[in-house]
């Protein structure tokens, strides 16, 4: 599992070690007050000890391991700062090879290009590593930075799934935007 991991000329994107709980945390703890709706801002880590980094550590190895949830730390290669994570969650494989996107770069670190670099080298890594064929990013549909990420990267809108997702006490529409493999 730790060999499944892609580089670009500034991020390493690999699945996280425990030897990653200072700078995970630290840039946690250094996010900055919410810029927007969708973006949490500092968050409270304060249950986030060495101990519970490490059950984390372990619960994602051992998803990625069942082929359910791959969640990757991004990396800056410069001096290894942990500046977001990545995550695919398998729909279904067989005849479909489908998984769900998510994105988060820590606030800290916006408008320097970050998302969009890693956002990319995520989706080869999917196809050329994770096999999957399809991907689709669920989005709401007024999350206009994410939406214009996802449409940078060569995602398209499919549709809007009404009622989809079940957040802030309510189902809510999201927009579905995809990539297919060989795109």
């Amino acid at each position: 599992m730790n060999k499944i991991k892609t580089e670009t000329e500034r991020l390493v994107i690999r699945l996280i070690e425990e030897e990653d709980y200072s700078t995970w945390l630290s840039q946690y703890e250094n996010r900055l007050p919410s810029q927007h709706k969708y973006d949490e801002g500092k968050i409270d880590m304060s249950i986030c000890t060495k101990e519970w980094f490490h059950d984390l550590v372990t619960e994602h190895f051992q998803l990625a391991v069942d082929d359910k949830v791959y969640i990757f730390g991004v990396f800056r290669k410069v001096d290894n700062t942990h500046i977001g994570f990545i995550d695919f969650s398998t729909i279904m494989r067989r005849e479909f090879q489908w998984a769900r996107f998510g994105y988060t770069i820590h606030n800290q670190f916006w408008r320097q290009g970050y998302g969009k670099e890693a956002v990319k080298a995520a989706i080869d890594l999917a196809f050329e590593k994770l096999n999957y064929h399809r991907i689709e990013a669920h989005i709401n549909i007024d999350n206009i930075p994410s939406i214009k990420l996802a449409e940078s990267v060569g995602m398209v809108y499919e549709c809007t799934r009404k009622g989809f997702i079940y957040e802030n006490d309510k189902w809510t529409d999201h927009l579905v935007y995809f990539i297919n493999a060989n795109h």
